[in-house]
């Protein structure tokens, strides 16, 4: 538990915030935008896999696929999956957020806040320690996600995440934790300079120059635009890294990178866009006002005038 800060009688406190707030605020926000973050990414991966085989077969919108779900699992199907992505966050988003916010106390004097590039180059080295230490999180994420745009006879069928961690070792042994931890630590090098720096940026910037206060209507705002940052920025990767954990096969990152380009062209960078946003967008607002809502609570707590 942490302690108690102490308050200095002779200049302003620096608050310190505890390691795991970013971790927490993001487990809360997988919580209230998992199932439109399955039903997006469901509908996305099976559009994806009905233009890379040759047969034919029903294509279903998002409402589409949210109805095949619910019809085919009940409304906590809805909810598959979320065990993984609560390890997901539990990993990759608190060691990201706990690791930038921990540089940002180092480099901060208390008078001017860190430049643009600090911040980009404080959320790439946090993103890339994230990425890999949610790798094993983030594949199961992905196949128990994945496993609804498949036929029956196609899915793995995890329990939860311990059991899906505990299949893929005995089934395809330890080197499967790491599968695509490369593409998926570049992501989250991508992922974590476009999000959490660009958020601090929209942050200041709005408080500078409009008459919003450090409310809930500027996180609000900061973390939309962030999202919209973040989801342009990884969209290439996000691609990748999708297609690397999914596959059944070990093809190298390159490899498949000539094969996608040369059967769908360029634009496969920023396929599935509108869906990506649809997922990281609310993902993003729901994770920077729970962040934002535990520094409140906790300076109410400890920082009372």
């Amino acid at each position: 538990m942490s302690k108690a800060p102490v308050k200095s009688n002779d200049s302003p406190t620096k608050i310190h915030y505890p390691f795991w707030f970013g971790g927490s605020a993001s487990c809360f926000a997988a919580t209230v935008t998992h199932p439109l973050d399955l039903i997006t990414f469901t509908a996305y991966l099976a559009k994806v896999r009905l233009q890379t085989q040759s047969h034919e077969g029903p294509r279903k919108n998002m409402t589409g696929m949210a109805s095949h779900i619910i019809k085919s699992d009940g409304v906590r199907g809805l909810y598959r999956g979320l065990s993984a992505s609560i390890m997901r966050q539990l990993t990759y988003s608190t060691t990201r957020f706990g690791v930038y916010e921990k540089m940002k106390e180092l480099v901060s004097t208390g008078k001017e806040p860190p430049s643009f590039m600090t911040l980009v180059a404080m959320a790439s080295t946090s993103g890339f320690l994230g990425g890999i230490a949610g790798t094993p999180a983030d594949i199961i994420n992905v196949r128990m996600q994945n496993d609804m745009s498949l036929p029956t006879a196609e899915r793995r069928n995890y329990k939860n995440a311990v059991d899906g961690l505990l299949r893929m070792v005995r089934e395809e042994g330890y080197s499967s934790l790491v599968r695509g931890v490369w593409p998926n630590s570049a992501r989250a090098v991508l992922m974590t300079a476009s999000q959490l720096a660009s958020y601090d940026i929209f942050k200041v910037q709005i408080l500078q120059c409009t008459t919003l206060g450090d409310g809930l209507s500027t996180h609000f705002l900061a973390s939309f635009l962030a999202g919209f940052v973040a989801t342009t920025v990884c969209s290439p990767m996000d691609v990748i890294k999708t297609r690397v954990m999914s596959a059944k096969t070990n093809e190298g990152i390159f490899s498949m990178m000539t094969r996608i380009t040369a059967a769908e062209g360029f634009g496969w960078m920023w396929k599935g866009w509108v869906p990506s946003f649809m997922r990281l967008g609310p993902h993003t607002i729901a994770t920077f006002i729970f962040l934002e809502q535990h520094k409140k609570i906790y300076r109410q707590l400890y920082y009372k005038d």
